[in-house]
């Protein structure tokens, strides 16, 4: 298959590949620029075909410059900003990385002489270098490691098939074309962020880039911009909404979808949404299969609102033991690096994949998200989703947010506790009461903590490894 920067130079030159808001480049000027900085990374001896670590933040220098990596045949290990400067060595060590290339605002001074400023690069005086022309879809693209909210991370293989068809089921379902334009105010070194970026380079459409997610900047981008498909977490989506009240100012003519991830949403914040206007395609994916592989179409989401939806075209999902999702897709990963067998652990003898996250299917065949079996309380018998207590609680007034997790208790083996970020004072009795009047009398919490904010990864998914530390 042709390389896709390249194609799309060909195909569509004039259009714009990437906008920052400041800077625009069209796709035969990202293609030209990924030409220059391949040249430079050569004559900084980074070997061709080799792995090369990013730690950048959502810039235009960085995308870049992972468009030049992996216009190059060169591999992206990317590396999450938020980690410590141990973890991301013993990250960069693992990955067999020849250099790991660092933004100048994120460098540190015990970064060991494997490490390269941006700047540094970009000095560079660039020798000449031929381009991949072909992406081979066995190929491996990018590593990303996983956030290891419940356990160690793994570095992910992401293959261009992986990504290839993970992009096309995704256009099958929101009807992308290359007149759309992505905002991506989700990281780039998540794959919510990095999927965004490889979507931009298959479709042909234009991917607007954000340094972070400022709920007032977006808002006037959404609201003054051609933006037709922004991604979002739960915590973005509220902070927009609450933009959009008591006063709605309509986002423009062109936007059509806000494409939900990183867990779940509640009735009360999806009702809200549709009373302004705003289309919410809920999904469900992970870094194994490049991003979502179900979502909730437009035409579905009245009917069966708090569903993740069905399947993407290329994705089969069905139920195993304690109703764990299980699923077949081109778009899953090979393998994971250095590690052989923990790919076969998590399949079954007839290749579905064990995702370890739980649900539930609706006569439709629409897929509801209950938790993480690693999540799940079981407690005097009875199983508790935190997901499902969480949603009730978020419509309590005086919670700004919450957290459930499960405690040891010499009589039920296990009970629910919840972290609790207040809006005001913690009222204990009253979020009791809440509970016995919205879930059944095991499902409310038996203590309630309170927490300035919760522990959330770069995905902005809550690590509750973290806090049943503090249990």
């Amino acid at each position: 298959m042709d390389n896709w920067l390249i194609k799309q130079a060909r195909l569509s030159p004039n259009s714009i590949a990437v906008d920052d808001g400041t800077q625009k480049l069209t796709f035969r000027q990202l293609a030209d620029d990924a030409g220059t900085l391949a040249g430079q990374l050569t004559a900084q001896q980074v070997p061709a075909h080799s792995r090369v670590a990013l730690l950048a933040n959502n810039t235009l220098t960085g995308y870049r410059i992972a468009m030049a990596v992996l216009s190059s045949g060169r591999t992206i290990v990317w590396l999450n900003k938020r980690l410590t400067t141990a973890e991301l060595l013993r990250q960069f060590v693992d990955s067999e990385a020849s250099t790991c290339l660092v933004a100048d605002d994120l460098w540190r001074a015990d970064f060991p002489k494997a490490f390269l400023q941006f700047s540094t690069l970009l000095a560079t005086t660039a020798v000449a270098e031929s381009p991949q022309t072909t992406f081979d879809l066995a190929q491996v693209a990018s590593i990303m490691y996983t956030s290891g909210t419940t356990g160690a991370p793994k570095g992910v293989l992401q293959t261009f098939g992986n990504h290839y068809n993970s992009a096309l089921a995704s256009a099958l379902n929101l009807g992308i074309t290359p007149r759309d334009e992505w905002l991506c105010a989700v990281p780039i070194f998540h794959i919510s962020g990095f999927s965004i970026m490889m979507r931009g380079l298959i479709y042909g459409m234009t991917v607007r880039l954000t340094t972070r997610f400022d709920a007032d900047e977006i808002n006037a981008i959404l609201i003054n911009e051609p933006v037709t498909t922004m991604s979002v977490v739960p915590y973005m989506l509220k902070k927009l909404l609450a933009l959009q009240e008591p006063v709605s100012t309509p986002y423009n003519s062109r936007f059509r979808t806000m494409l939900l991830g990183g867990g779940p949403i509640d009735r009360e914040t999806l009702k809200r949404c549709e009373k302004h206007g705003i289309d919410v395609v809920q999904s469900y994916g992970m870094t194994e299969t490049c991003s979502q592989i179900v979502a909730l179409s437009n035409a579905d989401a009245d009917a069966k609102i708090g569903s993740v939806g069905q399947p993407l075209f290329s994705t089969q999902l069905k139920l195993g033991d304690n109703h764990e999702i299980l699923v077949k897709t081109p778009a899953l990963t090979p393998g994971y690096l250095n590690r052989p067998t923990a790919l076969t652990s998590k399949t079954t003898v007839d290749g579905w994949y064990q995702t370890g996250d739980v649900g539930h299917l609706d006569n439709d065949g629409f897929l509801y998200i209950d938790g993480r079996i690693d999540d799940m309380i079981i407690s005097g018998g009875e199983n508790i989703f935190p997901d499902e207590v969480e949603a009730v609680y978020q419509s309590c007034p005086g919670i700004r947010d919450i957290a459930v997790v499960g405690e040891a208790n010499e009589t039920w083996g296990m009970v629910p506790v919840a972290f609790v970020v207040p809006n005001g004072t913690l009222d204990t009795i009253t979020l009791k009461q809440f509970g016995r009047e919205h879930l059944a009398h095991y499902k409310v919490p038996k203590r309630f903590i309170q927490i300035d904010a919760l522990p959330v990864n770069a995905g902005g998914k809550v690590q509750r490894v973290n806090l049943r530390k503090l249990l």
